[in-house]
C-alpha cells in the first residue's frame, strides 16, 4: 500500500544497525535490508521468531559453501552457506543461503543473504530490488512537503516536522488507497492543500478537479 508501518528519528552520527532492535519484526513477514544492516546477532533473533530477510552482503563476507542449486538466468550462484568469521559464526550458528544475482540494467554484481529458503533466487532478487521504494520515500517526502529545509533547529523542532510530513503523507496515502483513486499521490497532496476550507465531498473534489487547471492556480495570475 505504500503506506509505513514504522519510523524511527536518531540523530545523523548513529548508524543504521543500531536501529534495528528498535524495528517491530512480526512473524512470516520479510524485512529487506541494505549493507550497512549485516549485525547477524539481530538477523538470527529475525530467523528465531519465523521471520524472513534479505541483505545485502559486505565484501568481506566470510563463509564456507555447503551446498549449490540449479541456476536460472542472471543468478550467478545460489548456495546454502556457514559463516567463518569469529563473531558472525556465535551470532548466526545456522545456515543462510547466500544468492549472486546480475542486474543487466546496472551491469553491476549484487550478493545477497537470506533466510528464505523456500522463495526462487530471482524473488530473493525482486524483493531486495523493492527496497529503492524506500529511498522514494524520503525523496518524496523532501520534494513534497517540506523538509528539506527545517524552521527550527532545536531537536523537538525538527522532529515534529518530520512527524508532521509523515502524518501528512499516511492521510494521503491512505485516502488515495481506500477511495481508489487513479491519482498519483501528488495530486492528491495537491489537490487537498488548495481544498482545505471547501466543504465538498472527497470523491465529488476529486472527481471534478481537473488537476492542470488547479497548477495554473499556482502561476503568477
Amino acid at each position: 500500500t505504500q503506506i509505513p508501518a514504522f519510523f524511527h528519528i536518531t540523530e545523523a552520527s548513529v548508524h543504521d544497525s543500531k536501529v534495528m532492535i528498535e524495528i517491530p519484526y512480526e512473524p512470516s513477514s520479510y524485512y529487506i535490508f541494505d549493507r550497512g544492516y549485516n549485525n547477524f546477532k539481530m538477523l538470527y533473533k529475525i530467523h528465531q521468531i519465523e521471520a524472513y530477510f534479505v541483505v545485502r552482503a559486505k565484501k568481506n563476507l566470510g563463509y564456507k559453501s555447503i551446498q549449490w542449486k540449479r541456476l536460472p538466468k542472471n543468478v550467478l550462484s545460489d548456495a546454502s552457506v556457514l559463516l567463518t568469521g569469529f563473531y558472525p559464526k556465535q551470532y548466526y550458528p545456522e545456515p543462510l543461503r547466500l544468492v549472486k544475482y546480475w542486474d543487466e540494467e546496472q551491469e553491476r554484481e549484487f550478493i545477497f543473504i537470506t533466510n528464505a529458503m523456500h522463495i526462487s533466487a530471482l524473488q530473493v532478487a525482486e524483493l531486495y530490488k523493492n527496497r529503492w521504494q524506500v529511498e522514494l520515500f524520503f525523496k518524496w517526502l523532501k520534494q513534497h512537503l517540506k523538509i528539506k529545509r527545517f524552521w527550527g533547529t532545536t531537536e523537538n523542532a525538527v522532529r515534529i516536522q518530520i512527524y508532521a510530513a509523515i502524518c501528512a503523507y499516511c492521510l494521503v496515502a491512505i485516502i488515495q488507497h481506500d477511495m481508489q483513486l487513479d491519482r498519483s499521490t501528488y495530486e492528491v497532496l495537491q489537490i487537498l492543500s488548495i481544498s482545505l476550507t471547501d466543504k465538498t465531498h472527497l470523491r465529488d473534489l476529486f472527481n471534478k478537479t481537473k488537476f492542470q487547471n488547479d497548477k495554473e492556480r499556482f502561476g503568477p495570475n
